[in-house]
């Protein structure tokens, strides 16, 4: 970067409020970024060539932390609660001004991207961060502009990630040191106390999901997408653990992404550039293009390390369950061009049905499928969050309810609106347990999970026999090929079975509960999607 170029960047960044930094890398390439993360001791170069570092206190994101800036434009727009909680705005200018004076001096890293893969929505990124190994994971999540676009580069939105940073709840207005806040009037986010990656993109994730449907009707989805040799593309809806990114990872399909994505008129668009993958019990066998995809430019975070051949324990928990490694899209071989796919023919609801109830794989009317999507259920998986240790029923509207600014029925109308249009085929896939609940039965295969997906794709299971559950009222296929019968229905996989009823019956009035916050807003075919009956003797 040139002498001009640098006085203009500091300028730019004064204007923001961060004034008197040290030096500013801007923009350095991987292996700079690597060598700067070893050089400050702050991680470890692996046998595969990857870079693995420890996030220290928060292995996880910590949901009760993050806050929005209260004010006219979000007044009256955000969906104010436990998820969406309000900071005011002169508490918000206080805490960035601490954090520029705790800059003052220190050497930062800066790093131009922006997301979006479609031109129509791109937003422009300047992300500053204390942390080398931050702005490489910046550099693999977020799309990487071309030279000649870097040149002409304007940011609409920055994003400041200070670890090292804590605030002081008793005069900053935080809950405790850590802190993620949004300000759509700054057009900023800033990250404090935390040095947990995902953070950085769960802030623009959630940005994005107040501007793409408020401003432009872009249904904005918490989804990785996948695309077949016919066009055919498919998007996998679910929280962090319930297999978006592996099942999408298929050698006999195209990724388009793993986990964010925009559905306009056009079709759909990756948000990202890049993939942020959970690699507990990894393996080349099991989830082959993740693993391949963990070499030079790879980010591991959390895992544990044998000390001698600098080879990692994918299997070890000792840190966290959430170890996790963020890769350009590029370290995977087979990818959608442009990341940018025609409309879903097949949406693939994904829940970790911990009381292991739900089949393994249902075909959902128009009424339950957005009855389920209201909804959201699925089990948050040990380590994804700060304090969760072992699987918990959870419902999260959008099978993501802590990224949504906006309320719930704004995303669930636009995917009503889309399903209706483009006619697709819904399923709940429950890539949670069978045979009994979690501690009694076991996690389904994921062989199985990856042939029923298959024959969804396929049309196989379009001729099948189905059955319907009586208290659920899903529709199941009674065979699919390469699965055992008894794992599709899954009453009979377990040996109690009037357990079974007992968890089928608990299940459903759960989910009429977590309902009753959106009885009033929903309409009567919405709420026939839910539960059929409080009680019944289950003869499936």
């Amino acid at each position: 970067m040139s002498s001009q170029n640098q006085v203009s960047l500091r300028a730019q960044l004064e204007a923001v409020g961060l004034k008197n930094l040290g030096e500013i890398h801007y923009n350095l390439s991987p292996a700079a970024l690597y060598e700067e993360t070893l050089r400050n001791e702050q991680g470890v170069l692996t046998q595969s060539g990857a870079l693995a570092v420890c996030t220290g206190e928060f292995t996880g994101r910590s949901p009760k932390d993050r806050f929005i800036v209260k004010d006219p434009i979000t007044d009256r727009t955000v969906w104010w609660g436990d998820i969406n909680i309000p900071f005011e705005p002169e508490k918000f200018e206080a805490l960035l001004k601490k954090m520029a004076s705790y800059l003052q001096g220190s050497p930062v890293y800066v790093r131009d991207a922006y997301v979006c893969a479609n031109p129509k929505y791109r937003l422009n990124l300047r992300v500053i961060t204390e942390y080398p190994w931050s702005n490489l994971f910046a550099f693999n999540l977020f799309q990487r502009p071309t030279k000649e676009e870097l040149s002409k580069f304007t940011p609409e939105w920055h994003v400041l990630c200070v670890p090292g940073f804590h605030a002081d709840p008793a005069t900053d207005g935080t809950r405790q040191h850590n802190f993620a806040i949004l300000n759509f009037t700054r057009r900023m986010v800033i990250i404090g106390g935390t040095a947990y990656t995902g953070e950085i993109k769960k802030s623009i994730f959630s940005a994005l999901n107040f501007l793409l449907p408020h401003h432009h009707q872009v249904l904005s989805m918490h989804c990785s997408a996948n695309v077949g040799e016919q066009g055919d593309t498919a998007i996998f809806f679910g929280l962090s653990g319930t297999g978006k990114t592996t099942l999408s990872s298929d050698p006999h399909r195209r990724l388009v992404g793993d986990d964010e994505h925009g559905w306009s008129d056009e079709g759909i668009f990756n948000f990202e550039g890049g993939c942020y993958a959970k690699c507990i019990n990894l393996s080349a066998e099991q989830e082959p293009q993740i693993f391949n995809a963990i070499r030079f430019g790879a980010l591991l975070e959390n895992v544990t390390i044998d000390e001698n051949t600098r080879e990692v324990d994918f299997s070890s928990a000792a840190i966290t369950e959430n170890t996790r490694v963020s890769y350009p899209i590029y370290h995977v071989d087979n990818v959608q061009p442009g990341l940018i796919a025609p409309v879903p023919k097949n949406i693939f609801f994904l829940t970790c049905d911990a009381y292991g109830v739900l089949p393994p794989i249902s075909r959902l009317n128009e009424s339950q499928a957005m009855y389920h999507f209201i909804s959201g259920y699925t089990a948050k998986v040990a380590g994804t969050e700060a304090g969760i240790t072992e699987p918990v029923t959870t419902f999260s509207a959008g099978f993501g309810a802590a990224f949504l600014p906006l309320h719930p029925t704004v995303y669930a109308s636009l995917l009503g609106e889309r399903m209706r249009r483009h006619k697709a085929t819904v399923w709940l896939v429950n890539t949670g347990w069978t045979g009994g609940p979690y501690g009694v039965g076991k996690r389904i295969p994921l062989p199985y999970t990856r042939a029923m997906i298959s024959a969804a794709l396929n049309g196989q299971l379009n001729e099948v026999e189905y059955a319907v559950h009586p208290v659920f009222g899903l529709a199941f296929p009674t065979t699919c090929p390469g699965v055992p019968s008894d794992i599709l229905n899954p009453r009979q996989s377990w040996s109690d079975k009037e357990a079974y009823d007992a968890a089928a019956l608990k299940l459903a009035q759960a989910f009429r509960k977590n309902f009753e916050k959106y009885a009033d807003m929903a309409s009567s075919d919405i709420l026939a999607g839910g539960p059929l009956v409080e009680e019944v003797r289950l003869q499936i």
